[in-house]
This record gives C-alpha cells, structure tokens and sequence, in this order.
C-alpha cells in the first residue's frame, strides 16, 4: 500500500508521496512512487503511483522506452497535458494486454492507479487522475487535489483547508499533515516521503525534498498538529450528562 497526494494551485503544484509497498513485523520495503520527467524552460511533469508495484513499474518502463525513442510521442515531446495524460493511459492499457491475463490465472488482481501533473511551455498547469483502465480525470477549481493508495485517513484535513487559492507552503503544510495521520493509523504507509514543488510558469522543478525521519520539519508538523488536535479537543465544552 502506498499514499500520494497532487495539489493544482493558482500559484503551482505540490506532489508528496510515500515509499512503503509491504509492511509487516520483519518486512517493510522501500520503492520510490515519485517520477519525475523535466526539460527546464520547456516541460515538467510529474507522475505518482500506487497499486501493484510489478504493473506501475512497468508503466513507468513503457513511458521510458518512449522517450529512447525519438520517432515516438513521448512525454517529453506531446504538446499538451491532456495528451500526456492520454500517453500515461496507453502504456497502462498496453502493460494490460501483455500481463492482465497472466495475473488472472495467478489470482492476482491487475490494480495500479496514477496521477498526473505539470505544466507544458505555452499552456495552463493541469493535473489529471488516471484509472487501471487508463480513463482519467482532470482537477477542477472545486477539487484541486487528488489522492491515490491509502487515502481515506488523511482526506479531512485536505477537504477543510485546501483551496485553489492556498499558497504552496499551506499546500506543503496541509499535504505533510494528511500524510501523517495517514501514517499513524496505517502500518503499510510510511516514511521515506518524497515532496517536490513546481511554481507556475517556471517550467522546472523549484523544491524536491526527501523527508526521512531525522527531518525537522515533518518532526515538529507531527508534534504541533497532535498537540493542536488535543488543544482543540479540550476546549470543545462537553455535552452535560
């Protein structure tokens, strides 16, 4: 199980997800679900995943081999999002024809979702979910964000504080506290997190940061928020009885 959350802002993009794909007493592994496809001053896209690592991965190969080959529509050479988007869907689509029946017959169940996000030289920053099917949907003003993996724990605080409006660092903020809580009630997600930013129109990467447990500041978010939360609880009057 993974957790990613994407952020489309008036001002830019925040991407953060984690790196657990099976946890257990003796059995945690680490696998990166950050993508990044970057040509400064023209493109930078990126791409999360989550699902079955063995499809997901194969994905990202299919997008790579691509991009080896010139004569190919690639990632790095579409000229929208939506056609990047549309890319990402094939390579599913075509990872599905070649292994979906193999998995059947194992009783494995072909299960990988993606999320897309960038900003192409010329056009608006968009950002795009993408199903196992490779259908996918773009965020709107009135959903600026979407999650993949295990997402139920951290989705309130993101429906109560996020807006299209929020500045990057209140996106940085917002997304690092969902994935705490996340984290605390979940074994399956966790840390090393990968973070990265992109500001509108600078057609590059402006933050990437690893976050480990010796980071500071992810520290002092889960301790202030869980001091905060219990602060807020307390001062709630209690119903008489």
């Amino acid at each position: 199980m993974t957790y990613c959350i994407a952020t489309l802002l008036d001002t830019g993009m925040v991407f953060l997800s984690d790196s657990r794909t099976n946890a257990g007493v003796d059995h945690i592994n680490t696998f990166r679900k950050m993508h990044v496809f970057e040509r400064p001053n023209d493109r930078a896209l990126v791409l999360l995943t989550a699902g079955n690592l063995a499809v997901s991965q194969a994905v990202v190969h299919e997008l790579d081999e691509e991009i080896r080959h010139p004569e190919r529509p690639s990632l790095y050479t579409v000229g929208s999002m939506f056609d990047a988007a549309a890319l990402v869907g094939a390579a599913i689509r075509k990872v599905h024809e070649r292994d979906a029946e193999a998995f059947k017959n194992h009783g494995i169940e072909f299960n990988a979702s993606f999320i897309l996000g960038g900003q192409i030289s010329g056009a608006e920053p968009r950002l795009f979910s993408v199903y196992a099917a490779g259908n996918f949907i773009e965020a709107t003003n009135e959903t600026p964000y979407f999650q993949i993996g295990e997402s139920k724990y951290g989705k309130p605080i993101l429906d109560r504080v996020l807006t299209r409006s929020s500045s990057l660092a209140e996106a940085i903020k917002c997304s690092l506290i969902s994935m705490d809580s996340t984290i605390r009630s979940n074994i399956s997600v966790g840390l090393p997190l990968d973070l990265l930013c992109l500001k509108r129109d600078a057609l590059r990467v402006h933050l990437h940061r690893s976050i480990g447990p010796e980071d500071e500041y992810f520290a002092m978010i889960r301790s202030s928020w869980g001091e905060s939360l219990r602060h807020a609880f307390h001062a709630l009057p209690n119903l008489p009885i």
